[in-house]
């Protein structure tokens, strides 16, 4: 299993844009994104600080992708 790279929030948007999620709304500092063909949901902190592991390894189990997915 790949490690988790070192994100900030406007790489990790354009990541999820390129798999398939589109922008939904904006509540606050947080970016929802929505994917319509797996009907995930995807809430980003939109902040100037690199995203933490954990906080990225939640965010990819809430929209159901794998490391090996991000990583491509």
């Amino acid at each position: 299993m790949p490690k988790l790279p070192t994100l900030t929030s406007k790489q990790l948007l354009r990541k999820l844009k390129k798999i398939g999620f589109i922008e939904d709304h904006t509540t606050g500092s947080h970016i929802i994104l929505y994917h319509s063909l797996t009907d995930r949901r995807a809430v980003i902190p939109f902040h100037l600080k690199d995203i933490p592991k954990g906080t990225l390894n939640s965010l990819l189990k809430e929209a159901g992708i794998s490391r090996e997915e991000l990583l491509k």
